[in-house]
């Protein structure tokens, strides 16, 4: 292992306005991730983005031409001494809390950075993990891209059927364009179609229930149940083996009381925070699929105006039931890979994690 300092390795660059720019293909990253996408770029070699001012531990890395703002900097890596990806890795398993400068804002200076120490093999071992993490990552980001295709395929489906009520009729033609019967509904204000009823969302439910809160000790890094923790998206924080905390009616929506968030979720899971909130519908002609589009939609605000108790008093469409499981069982097509998808991302982020160190202190080589 070699010993440098990171100013060896890199030079850091700051980030510029991007108010100016027009809309195009190249990302533009903030401290908190891709903000927009722009005409121009500011580097276009692999680069590692290091925060400079909020969230100090989202370190990123982008191998693209991009663009960043001045809350992130960008760095120039010395490719003789370090492999990007590889450096990248390295220093995302870092706790850069320590050298906040101290300000009302969390921020980092030129250098904070460029005085930490780094132990690196030599370059060609460093680009033998780095291709290998490298591929875990790109899957994963695949996988990432297939569930967000699938489920505005899905989304494309309901507004179809549902917003635009162009559900196929019985002799399989689009409802409403092909002069199929609407009435004037005075609790929407709109018509909807003929046949079909409103009610209140909370007229449906099954039930609202929270699964036990889990103390962070009980946070595995593997086990049988993933844990479904209130973040911005709410995602997987870690696993646990309690029985008593998982939920076994599924699939649910569920809500985060003060994330925005809202997901659903077709197999075993475990709550980790206060405020989730497990959604469950009774009623046939409305399934979970169509639910969760149905709330997406509801246009009230954020923060903890998407806390359940705030939708459940809001007025549901209740389509027939012959257009309602027709639905169903087109979106839990496209959910159930979905769910696939997303399980695989938790196993090949776990695998990379756990590999990361071992890599990197020589417990495991790559052939």
């Amino acid at each position: 292992m070699n010993e440098y300092l990171v100013k060896d390795l890199l030079t850091i660059r700051n980030g510029k306005d991007h108010k100016q720019l027009g809309d195009g293909k190249y990302p533009v990253f903030g401290s908190g991730g891709i903000m927009r996408y722009v005409d121009s770029y500011l580097y276009d070699k692999p680069s590692i983005l290091l925060p400079r001012k909020g969230t100090l531990d989202n370190i990123q890395y982008c191998d693209s031409p991009f663009w960043c703002v001045d809350t992130t900097y960008y760095s120039e890596v010395n490719t003789s001494l370090a492999n990007p990806y590889y450096l990248y890795r390295y220093l995302s398993l870092l706790n850069l809390k320590g050298l906040d400068s101290g300000t009302a804002l969390p921020s980092m200076t030129f250098d904070s950075y460029y005085q930490i120490k780094v132990s690196l093999p030599s370059i060609d071992i460093q680009n033998k993990i780095g291709r290998a993490l490298y591929q875990i990552d790109q899957k994963i980001a695949l996988n990432t891209r297939m569930n967000a295709e699938l489920e505005a395929m899905a989304k494309q489906l309901y507004d179809y059927w549902f917003v635009q009520f162009d559900f196929p009729d019985e002799n399989g033609n689009p409802y409403k364009s092909s002069g199929g019967k609407m009435v004037y509904n005075p609790t929407l204000k709109r018509e909807i179609p003929a046949g079909w009823e409103v009610s209140q969302i909370v007229d449906i439910l099954d039930r609202v229930e929270s699964t036990p809160r889990l103390t962070t000790s009980e946070y595995l890094s593997q086990g049988k149940y993933p844990i479904i923790d209130q973040t911005t998206d709410i995602y997987f924080a870690g696993f646990t083996n309690r029985e008593e905390a998982i939920l076994y009616q599924y699939p649910a929506i569920v809500f985060g009381d003060h994330s925005c968030a809202v997901k659903y979720i077709n197999y075993p899971f475990a709550r980790g925070a206060d405020g989730t909130q497990i959604v469950l519908s009774k009623n046939k002609n409305v399934s979970i699929e169509y639910l969760y589009f149905y709330i997406m939609g509801i246009n009230i605000g954020k923060g903890y105006a998407r806390h359940f108790g705030f939708v459940k008093d809001y007025p549901l469409i209740i389509p027939s039931k012959s257009s309602a499981m027709l639905f169903k069982n087109s979106a839990e097509k496209l959910f159930t890979k979905m769910m696939q998808l997303r399980l695989e991302i938790i196993q090949l982020t776990h695998l990379r994690d756990s590999l990361l160190p071992m890599l990197m202190n020589g417990q495991v080589i790559v052939e």
